[in-house]
């Protein structure tokens, strides 16, 4: 059982240090996922509605799907209901698609790929995981990571190379991004 499911499987018996746990581990890329298409006016307040209903439905929580699916499901849903609420007129079309997927799961999946990633990367050392944040998320080059961090390019190379390969363990033994 990875964290994830630990976490769900401590939510479903009403542990509520658990939700302070899933809110700690997850609150962050929920919120984001939620500003993206509700915007960052109501994106708060569907991400407490979210973990209002993370909580009041956690028995529900079946354990042998990934935590972070579920959970991204349920977000998923309040930020529809949002949309739908809303007194536009018109809806545009291409946010909902951008929203759902092709077939409503692409997204809720990829996001759930996602916020594993970003839960392993927090249990990378510091050195690794700034070298792949860097080099990942901001684009640098290995040569441009050495002279942001002045330490030489070899050093770089081999924080990166041991950051892939922790990345790469902590993910299989969570079963993240399959």
């Amino acid at each position: 059982m990875d964290h994830g499911e630990a976490l769900g499987a401590r939510l479903a018996q009403h542990d509520e240090a658990a939700l302070e746990d899933v809110y700690a581990l997850y609150g962050p890329s929920v919120l984001s996922f939620l500003q993206r298409h509700v915007g960052p006016d109501e994106a708060e307040d569907v991400l407490q509605r979210t973990f209002f209903d993370v909580w009041r439905h956690a028995a529900r929580y079946d354990s042998t799907q990934r935590f972070s699916t579920w959970l991204f499901t349920i977000a998923h849903r309040r930020a529809v209901d949002t949309l739908r609420a809303r007194r536009h007129p018109v809806v545009d079309v291409a946010s909902l698609r951008d929203l759902v997927g092709e077939d409503g799961r692409d997204t809720v999946s990829q996001l759930a790929d996602a916020a594993d990633v970003q839960a392993a990367l927090r249990e990378l050392p510091e050195h690794e995981r700034e070298v792949l944040l860097l080099a990942y998320y901001d684009g640098l080059t290995q040569r441009e990571i050495a002279e942001r961090l002045a330490v030489p390019i070899g050093t770089v190379k081999a924080r990166a190379a041991r950051g892939t390969k922790h990345l790469a363990g902590a993910m299989r033994e969570t079963g993240g991004v399959r």
